[in-house]
C-alpha cells in the first residue's frame, strides 16, 4: 500500500498535541521517535486508526510511532518541515527548556542512558550500512560465478570506502551525542584508519590502521569531547578559538594513538575470539539464548546498543555472526502471530491487527506484531520468546558443525536479511540453515502458542486442553462455566 509521507505527517501531527507538545524529532529504521511535553494531549486511539502506523510504542523517554522502514524516513522529512512551519519563537525557547529538564531525569539513570547515547551514535549509519552491505553480497556473488569482471571491482570499491572511512562517521556522531563539535570528533578519530599510523610504534609494535575499530573511534571522539569542553570552560574567548580546536586533537589524538588504538584493538579482537568460541563450542546454547532474549531487548528498545559489536565482527571478520541468531526472534514472534490468528477466530479487531502486521514481521519488522498482539496478551510475548530460542538453536547447531551463518551489514531482519548473508561454507549454505531457523522458529512459536500460549489470556482459561482439531480449548478438568468468548 503506498503512503503519503505528507498526508501521514498532516494527521499526525494534531494526533500527538500539536506543534507545541513536540519537542523534538528523530527516526531510526522503522520508528518515528517523538520527545513530547505532556503525552496526556496523545491521542492514542486516534493515532492507532491511521492506515499508515503499524504501533506505537512508549519507553520511558520518547514516544515512538512505528511506520516501517523507508516509509520513516519520509515521514519524518515532512513532520520536521510541518513543526518549522507551525513553530514560534516562545515555542522554540519553551521547549528547550523542556528538554533540558527531560536530560536531567534521564540522566538520573546512568546505565540505561549510556546505552541509548551509544545507540544514537550508530543508529544514523544504519541506512550505509544496510546499503553497503547488499553491495558487498552483490560483488561476492558476482566474483563467485565470474559475471561482470569489469563491475566487480567498481561494487567492491562502492561497498569497502564505508566501512574503511566509519570511524570517521562514528567520531562525528559521538561528538555531537556528547555535546562536542562534530567535526573535532570526526577529525580525531580518524586517525584510527589514517594508513600514516603504521610508522608509529606501541609496546614495541606498529599500529595497524583500523586498529580498534569503532571501538577506538567512538573512545577517541569521547575524550575528544571532554577535552574540548574542559578547554573551552577555562580559557578566554580570544585563544579559545585557536587553542581549544588545537588541544582537542592534539591531547586526544596522542591519547589515542598511544593507549586507546592498542586497548580498543584489545577489546575488539576479543569480541571476535569470543563470538568465533562460543558458536564453535555452544552453538546450540549460545543460539538458543540469544534468540529467545531478543525480543526482551526490543520491547526495551535497547537492542540497538548491540550496534557497536555487530559493527566491531564486521570489521574483523567481513560479517556478523550474531545477527542471524537474534533475527530468529522475530521468526518465533511470526509463528506466535498466527498462532493467535487460528485460535481467537471470532476476535475481528485483533485477527486484523495481525493481518496488517505480519507481512512487515516476514521482513523483520517485529514492533507491529509485539506491540499490538503478544506484549498485549501477555503468554504469546513469551511463547514467541520460545520460538526464537528454538531457531536460534537451530542455527547455531549448524555453527557448531561449520556451517557458521554471518550478515554483510545490520539493519534487515527476517526474510529481508537473505541478500546479505554468507559464511564459512559459502552463501548457498548460509541462506539454507537460515532459512532452516526460521521455519523452525515459526513452527515452534505457531505450536508453543496454540498450545500454551493463550492460557489464561484473551478469556481462555488457565489449564486449557490444546484440541488439534482447531476447536476452541476446553478446560482441563476444572468446574465452573465456561468463560466468555476472548476479548
Amino acid at each position: 500500500m503506498h503512503t503519503d509521507p505528507r498526508a501521514t505527517a498532516t494527521a499526525l501531527l494534531p494526533l500527538v498535541g500539536g506543534p507545541a507538545n513536540v519537542l523534538s524529532v528523530a527516526h531510526c529504521v522503522t520508528r518515528l521517535r517523538l520527545v513530547l511535553a505532556d503525552r496526556a494531549r496523545v491521542d492514542e486511539a486516534a493515532l492507532r486508526a491511521l492506515p499508515a502506523v503499524l504501533g506505537v510504542v512508549e519507553d520511558g523517554e520518547s514516544y515512538q510511532v512505528v511506520l516501517g522502514p523507508g516509509v520513516v524516513a519520509r515521514v519524518t522529512q515532512e513532520f520536521q518541515g510541518l513543526l518549522a512551519r507551525t513553530t514560534t519563537a516562545a515555542e522554540l525557547a519553551a521547549r528547550g527548556a523542556e528538554l533540558r529538564e527531560r536530560r536531567k531525569r534521564r540522566n538520573a539513570t546512568p546505565a540505561k542512558a549510556a546505552l541509548r547515547r551509544v545507540a544514537n551514535v550508530f543508529v544514523p549509519l544504519i541506512p550505509a550500512l544496510i546499503g553497503c552491505g547488499i553491495l558487498a553480497g552483490a560483488a561476492g556473488l558476482l566474483a563467485n560465478l565470474r559475471w561482470l569482471p569489469a563491475l566487480t571491482p567498481a561494487l567492491t570499491a562502492l561497498a569497502s570506502a564505508f566501512m574503511a572511512l566509519i570511524a570517521v562517521f562514528v567520531g562525528h556522531n559521538t561528538a555531537r551525542e556528547f555535546g562536542g563539535t562534530p567535526v573535532l570528533g570526526g577529525a580525531v578519530a580518524a586517525v584510527v584508519v589514517y594508513p600514516g599510523v603504521a610508522k608509529v610504534t606501541v609496546f614495541g609494535s606498529a599500529l595497524t590502521p583500523g586498529q580498534g575499530g569503532v571501538l577506538g573511534a567512538l573512545a577517541a571522539a569521547l575524550l575528544g569531547t571532554y577535552v574540548e569542553k574542559w578547554c573551552r570552560a577555562r580559557l578566554p574567548g580570544t585563544l579559545d578559538v585557536l587553542l581549544t580546536p588545537t588541544l582537542a586533537v592534539l591531547v586526544s589524538g596522542l591519547v589515542t594513538l598511544y593507549v586507546l588504538m592498542y586497548a580498543a584493538g584489545q577489546v575488539a579482537s576479543a569480541i571476535g575470539t569470543a563470538s568465533t568460541w562460543l558458536l564453535t563450542h555452544t552453538g546450540a546454547l549460545a543460539g538458543l539464548l540469544l534468540g529467545g532474549l531478543f525480543l526482551p531487548l526490543v520491547m526495551l528498545g535497547l537492542h540497538q546498543a548491540l550496534i557497536p559489536l555487530h559493527a566491531t565482527l564486521i570489521e574483523q571478520q567481513g560479517h556478523t555472526v550474531l545477527l542471524p541468531l537474534l533475527a530468529m526472534a522475530g521468526a518465533g514472534q511470526v509463528g506466535a502471530a498466527a498462532a493467535v490468528y487460528v485460535r481467537l477466530r471470532h476476535d475481528t479487531s485483533l485477527r486484523t491487527t495481525i493481518r496488517s502486521a505480519l507481512p512487515a514481521g516476514l521482513l523483520g519488522v517485529g514492533e507491529p506484531l509485539i506491540y499490538g498482539v503478544s506484549l498485549p496478551l501477555g503468554r504469546p510475548f513469551l511463547t514467541a520468546c520460545v520460538g526464537g530460542a528454538a531457531g536460534g538453536a537451530f542455527v547455531g547447531a549448524f555453527a557448531m558443525r561449520g556451517a557458521e551463518v554471518g550478515a554483510t551489514a545490520i539493519g534487515p531482519s527476517g526474510w529481508a536479511l537473505f541478500p546479505l548473508l554468507t559464511g564459512d561454507a559459502g552463501p548457498a549454505v548460509a541462506a539454507a540453515v537460515y532459512g532452516g531457523g526460521l521455519l523452525t522458529g515459526y513452527a515452534v512459536g505457531f505450536l508453543a502458542t496454540y498450545c500454551f500460549g493463550l492460557s489464561g489470556t484473551a478469556g481462555v482459561p488457565v489449564g486449557a486442553v490444546c484440541d488439534p482439531e482447531g476447536h476452541e480449548p476446553r478446560p482441563a478438568d476444572r468446574p465452573g462455566p465456561r468463560p466468555a468468548s476472548p476479548r
